[in-house]
Formats: structure tokens, sequence, C-alpha cells
């Protein structure tokens, strides 16, 4: 499974690339996401194509994905400009259409991976023309917006409540690479990590993002302090990984009823807040 961490922190990024993180992510996109995400707590970068230069003068190992803003007048130029500057994987965010995935595929022409970002209600509701089109290499669901978009309490309402489950069918039929959402370090989260990475396993995905947790271990100690920890914590969830993915059916049936019911009980205390 490939670890995806988003940051445009020089020494960051090369601590993870030595942790063998698999993939350093530059986060261009900021059209429209303060008008979505600007009330909640969540993280808005401010990543620029300077990044990814910089990013991308350090990164050997690892790949340089970045996350360019939804289609825009200005998405060939930026398009481009990040195929310039050597970029292995680009991510589509917040499309609605078959015809945007078109335009994005055409922009980059073959010089690197095609990512999907799946993260709208139009495009759940149009998910087949859109997987109809060709030279998708990858497609990713993004819990956090969609599940704003459809008004869940929980992101994860959209993994226990199977919609997770349909795309894993859909996205395997057309042999296309997958995965979905984020994970905290081991043991934490208020859905713990752990199994949310046997439902990765359960499910056939093949890359996570590395939630903001993991920044956790550079805030404490500091960059140079954080190496021998963010190296543990990526030591420990490739482990656990490779024993998720050695899991049993009934296992994963048992699991997979536990974040079902961990699930209703943190949709129930919200709304009782509320």
């Amino acid at each position: 499974m490939d670890l995806i961490y988003i940051t445009n922190n020089i020494l960051r990024a090369e601590i993870a690339q030595h942790a063998g993180v698999d993939r350093i992510m530059i986060d261009l996109e900021i059209n429209g996401k303060v008008e979505r995400q600007g009330h909640l707590n969540t993280v808005i970068s401010r990543h620029t194509l300077k990044d990814v230069r910089n990013l991308r003068g350090v990164l050997r190992d690892a790949s340089l994905m970045v996350r360019v803003n939804p289609i825009f007048p200005g998405s060939r130029e930026e398009i481009e400009r990040c195929i310039d500057l050597g970029v292995d994987i680009l991510m589509l965010p917040m499309f609605t259409t078959a015809r945007e995935v078109e335009q994005f595929i055409s922009m980059i022409d073959g010089k690197a991976r095609v990512c999907l970002l799946l993260e709208t209600g139009q495009a759940l509701a149009r998910a087949n023309d859109i997987l109809n089109v060709v030279g998708i290499d990858e497609v990713h669901l993004g819990l956090n917006d969609l599940h704003i978009a459809l008004k869940l309490t929980f992101m994860f309402e959209l993994l226990s409540g199977g919609l997770v489950d349909h795309f894993s069918n859909i996205l395997q039929s057309r042999n296309i690479k997958f995965g979905f959402g984020g994970v905290a370090r081991l043991n934490r989260g208020p859905l713990s990590s752990n199994m949310i990475l046997i439902e990765h396993a359960r499910l056939g995905s093949t890359q996570v993002i590395l939630s903001r947790d993991f920044n956790q271990v550079f805030e404490t100690v500091g960059e140079t302090g954080g190496i021998e920890g963010f190296c543990e914590e990526i030591r420990l969830l490739r482990e656990f990984i490779i024993q998720a993915a050695n899991t049993t059916e009934l296992e994963y049936d048992i699991n997979s009823a536990k974040v079902r019911k961990v699930v209703q009980v943190i949709v129930g205390n919200y709304k009782n807040l509320y």
C-alpha cells in the first residue's frame, strides 16, 4: 500500500522519504476551498509551485505527487508548470463531470500519472460515465469533502454504510487502483486507525493519505528531533498493514461490524450534542 504524506517542508519530506513513505504530496488546491472548509477543523494548505520545485530537488525514492486546483481557466498553465518541474502524479479534486476528467487527462498528455480525487455528489452520481474515460490511472475517494457534500455527520459513515465497498467493486472490476481517506498513527483517531487499515486490506485499497496526526511527531520535538519518532511510526504502520493483509474473512467481517458500531456511536454522540 502506498503511503502519501502531505507537506511542503523539505526536511520533513526527506525524513518521510527515508522512513519509506511512497509519495510526498504538494497541495496547490485553494480555489473554493476556504468557502467549503473554512468553518471546519480541517487543514487548508497554501503550497506553491516553488514548493514543487524545492521538493523535486530532494526526492529520489519517493514519488512527487501534486493536487492541483479543480478545472479553471488557468488549469493548463498550472498543469504544464507541474509537469515541467518533474511531477510524477497529478491529482484532480472536486470534479463533477466526465468532461472535466477528459480535459485533465488531455492536459497531462501522458506526461504524469492521473489520479482522480472523487469527492463531490455530482461525481458520485455520474461515476459510471466518469470511470469510462480512458487514461485514469487511479482514484482516491475523498471522504472529507464527500461527506460534507452528502451532509453526513462523520466522514467514515461512507465506509460503514457500504459506499466504499460499492466503489471498491466498481474500480476493481475496471482494474483501476484506488484508495480512500486518511489514517492517523496506530491506535489513534475517533475511529481507530487500526480498524480503518483492516478495512483498506479487506477492500483491496492500494493507497492512503497520512493524516495531520503524523505532524504531531515533529511538533512536539521539532524536525530534527522527530526523525526517529516519525520513522518508528511508519515502521509500525507498515507492520500492521502486512498483518491486515493476512487477516481471515471472518476477522474482516468482525472488524467491519466493529467499524459500523463505532461509527454509530460517534454519530449518535454528535447528534445528542446538537
